[in-house]
């Protein structure tokens, strides 16, 4: 098929009204996808930026509120420190206050048992002393008793001081 020279020049040649129906279809198809597509996109994107947006600022006070509350955090954890090393303390001075106490009390009580102790011994020397007062003046009334009786000679005498001092040991 072979095309002849005005052919070409019919299927080359530019026609306004073409022109014209093809910018108005143009205009036609940009006002219904504008109208149908466009707006549509546009407010989906810029939704998605609002959301991103609110998603940073969201992100951005989280951040805030974990640093205050790590603040918060380090100084209650400071104040608690503080606080345990105040009750130590506390215990500590009443420990040692109690222990000083109790020290007092044994003492007191050691020298209460020491005391009646020496109580007891004093008397208990005493009722001994007695009774050697007793044992002694019962002897030498005995030993008067012996003399009185009898005319002592001199081996007699040593025969009663012996007796004597022989009663006393037993005694």
């Amino acid at each position: 098929m072979v095309l002849a020279a005005g052919d070409v020049t019919d299927f080359l040649s530019i026609n306004l009204t073409t022109i014209i129906a093809s910018w108005l279809n143009l205009l036609i198809l940009f006002l219904v996808l504008k109208h149908f597509l466009f707006d549509k996109v546009n407010k989906v994107l810029e939704d998605r930026k609002n959301e991103v947006e609110d998603t940073y600022k969201r992100a951005d006070e989280a951040e805030a509120n974990a640093k205050k509350l790590e603040a918060e955090y380090d100084e209650r954890l400071s104040g608690a420190k503080e606080e345990s090393a105040q009750i130590i303390q506390a215990a500590t001075r009443k420990a040692q206050q109690r222990s000083d106490e109790i020290i007092v009390e044994a003492k007191q009580e050691a020298k209460g048992i020491t005391e009646q102790a020496r109580s007891e011994i004093e008397r208990e020397k005493k009722i001994a002393v007695n009774r050697i007062k007793d044992d002694i003046a019962d002897i030498a009334f005995q030993a008067a008793q012996a003399v009185i009786e009898k005319d002592l000679t001199s081996d007699d005498n040593e025969r009663l001081i012996e007796q004597f001092i022989d009663n006393v040991g037993e005694a």
